[in-house]
């Protein structure tokens, strides 16, 4: 418990590597401890983002990556990994007859514990984990650069956990020229859509009281699961940004469209992505009723729902910064 006590003042003084070092030998020296546990966990897992517990279990998207990393790897040749998470497809690499694996993790939690699992299954010797984010590394670390890049820090809009700027720096310093990129190619889509009254509206009245003004605390999109029952495409698919992870470019960029709806009422805009692994297999996680995924679909309501009729022409405009997504309803469309 005094080595608990330790941990806790470390990591409250901000001190997180030692805390989490403590923390962690506490648990080894004391496994079967209840409250040692309790509070070794607190500290082990503080920060450590709940979406890499669900990710995995995401059977298609491990699919998908297992059939790309097979069809690149071969005899010899080193893949370089951005965001090691638990370590699954870092494994995969190694599983399809890689000479070596090279992965950095920024979070030296997720990293320690990326390195227990992978020595766990017997691939220590093959795999090195770094702590470290990618742009900290120098090709010396990887004995030059890599012949394969993979990476799966792609978030539910696409880009906010950084995979621009990460392929960005990574392609032309870490990556042979000519070198494999999985994935290769992203998307990010977009329909009209009405929610069918399901997703959460904006305070209005409340026990007598009128909150509305509170709303504008309130972010301007919603997170919503793909197979969610409610959801009703009024519109054809459209792209709203492409890009091309080898190739770039991965700068900001705008663009306006326009959206013809099928008829009917439509509460917003939806937005999903789809992933081009490499020339073969494609993800994507298109909102339907039967849909499941790791990531979820993202709701751009509007102030007020429409009542469209069919072939009516919806202007929307976005925009993204590199690492975050903006949309919005023109009502004096520029084209």
């Amino acid at each position: 418990m005094a080595m608990m006590a330790l941990a806790r003042q470390l990591a409250g003084a901000g001190h997180r590597d030692r805390a989490l070092d403590l923390a962690a030998r506490a648990l080894a020296l004391a496994p079967g401890d209840g409250e040692v546990r309790a509070l070794a966990t607190e500290v082990l897992s503080d920060g450590v983002p709940l979406w890499h517990f669900s990710i995995v279990r995401d059977q298609v998207r491990n699919a998908a990556y297992d059939a790309a990393l097979r069809r690149a790897v071969f005899p010899g040749c080193t893949v370089l990994e951005i965001g090691t998470g638990s370590g699954l497809l870092a494994m995969m690499a190694a599983r399809a007859g890689a000479g070596r694996v090279v992965t950095c993790e920024a979070d030296p939690a997720v990293a320690a514990a990326a390195r227990a699992t992978i020595g766990r299954n017997g691939f220590a010797d093959r795999i090195t984990v770094l702590t470290a984010h990618s742009t900290a590394l120098d090709p010396s670390e990887i004995c030059g650069p890599a012949d394969i890049l993979v990476s799966e820090i792609v978030s539910n809009d696409m880009v906010s956990e950084g995979a621009l700027p990460a392929h960005a720096d990574a392609v032309p310093r870490l990556l042979k020229p000519g070198g494999t990129v999985i994935p290769v190619r992203g998307r990010m889509r977009i329909a009209l859509m009405d929610d069918g009254g399901s997703v959460q509206p904006d305070l209005t009245e409340i026990d007598s009281f009128d909150l509305s003004p509170f709303n504008r605390l309130r972010r301007p999109y919603r997170e919503i699961p793909v197979g969610n029952a409610s959801i009703t495409l009024r519109s054809d698919a459209a792209d709203l940004f492409a890009f091309d992870f080898a190739r770039g470019p991965w700068h900001g960029a705008r663009t306006h469209m326009l959206l013809r709806s099928r008829g009917g009422r439509v509460r917003g805009v939806v937005q999903w992505i789809a992933l081009d692994l490499d020339d073969e297999t494609l993800y994507e996680n298109m909102p339907a009723p039967s849909a499941s995924s790791c990531w979820a679909a993202i709701f751009w309501p509007f102030v007020e729902p429409l009542a469209t009729v069919p072939g009516e022409a919806v202007a929307i405009a976005a925009c993204h910064e590199g690492n975050r997504v903006r949309l919005w309803r023109e009502l004096h469309p520029k084209h």
